[in-house]
């Protein structure tokens, strides 16, 4: 009766630390900066970024509404840069080097990253946020970390600025 005991707590033990486990992925950006970023049960924690508003959006090279997002994100990164980041995951196949001329043509000012090199963050997202691939693909999180708004398609510059006023 004993050993039975101390089996079910072993176990019970042994499964709860399983379900608190956070993944933990890595993103290289495309002038070789590494993120570490955790999986939590409400969002995502990115070291190094602790404290800003993460506007993280999943977009393509060839999609329309993904190239009229970004001089949108472009002011929105000027506009609140001590409070914010923005990431941009290319997920139409640019490797880093293609992906890194692309951005210094747009003048991007904001993270940008390859699929590839995005580690398994956009498998992440798609299986907790069940997200099918449309572009453009937009995560707000707050300061905590936690994932506050979730949407597929382009938003209008107004209202990305009323949503980062939102969660400052």
């Amino acid at each position: 009766m004993k050993k039975l005991l101390i089996f079910m707590i072993i176990s019970l033990s042994f499964f709860t630390s399983l379900q608190a486990a956070q993944p933990t992925m890595t993103m290289t950006d495309i002038h070789g900066k590494t993120y570490t970023i955790t999986g939590t049960d409400q969002g995502l924690k990115i070291k190094g970024l602790e404290g800003k508003v993460i506007i993280l959006e999943f977009f393509g090279h060839r999609c329309p509404p993904c190239l009229a997002t970004i001089p949108h994100l472009i002011n929105l990164q000027n506009n609140h840069k001590d409070e914010i980041a923005v990431i941009a995951v290319e997920v139409q196949g640019y490797n880093n080097t293609q992906l890194k001329q692309f951005a210094k043509t747009k003048g991007i000012n904001y993270i940008v990253a390859t699929d590839a090199n995005s580690g398994n963050l956009v498998t992440y997202i798609s299986q907790r946020a069940r997200w099918q691939g449309s572009i453009p693909f937009t995560l707000a999180i707050d300061k905590k970390g936690e994932v506050q708004f979730v949407h597929a398609g382009m938003l209008p510059e107004s209202s990305l600025e009323s949503l980062v006023k939102q969660l400052k």
